[in-house]
């Protein structure tokens, strides 16, 4: 979806990585948690932490710091897990993003949204739908279907289905 086919206004959870505001569809965020307790489970990949028992259902829970190569969130009284629905083929799968906070939901009109900045073709830049204006800075919105690849998405499904 690329920013031309944002036409409506959309409402979006901002959430802090370091000290970049990134975005997400609200459609797409199913609830947000305070950091609990998440078992890590042997290899898997790095940005993957573990996972969480959600009501009796095995979430698996995935570091977007380390997804997007910064260093490993710590955990401070801030920080929460966002669960999402993430469809990848046809399938949804739920997973927590870990976050170091969340800000709010902001609610942002096609005319604040430019498309995502085209760094060459060596970086993948197909997961940010695009830059979105807020208060004077600029937000990431995230396509949170395409952050990650079907082999992670896969490996994801397999470690919450094993368990």
């Amino acid at each position: 979806m690329s920013v031309t086919n944002i036409t409506e206004t959309v409402q979006y959870l901002t959430f802090q990585l370091d000290d970049e505001v990134f975005a997400l569809d609200v459609a797409k965020v199913r609830e947000i948690l305070e950091i609990t307790s998440i078992t890590k489970i042997p290899q898997t990949p790095d940005f993957m932490r573990g996972v969480i028992n959600l009501r009796g259902s095995v979430v698996p829970v995935i570091d977007m710091r380390l997804k997007f190569g910064m260093s490993a969130t710590e955990q401070t009284v801030n920080t929460c897990i966002i669960v999402v629905e993430v469809t990848l083929e046809g399938e949804t799968t739920v997973l927590g993003a870990l976050a170091d906070s969340v800000q709010e939901v902001v609610e942002m009109e096609p005319e604040q949204i430019e498309p995502a900045p085209h760094i060459g073709t060596r970086l993948n830049t197909n997961f940010i739908k695009g830059m979105g204006k807020h208060e004077g800075n600029f937000v990431m919105i995230l396509d949170i279907d395409k952050v990650f690849s079907e082999e992670e998405i896969s490996a994801v499904h397999g470690v919450a289905a094993a368990e």
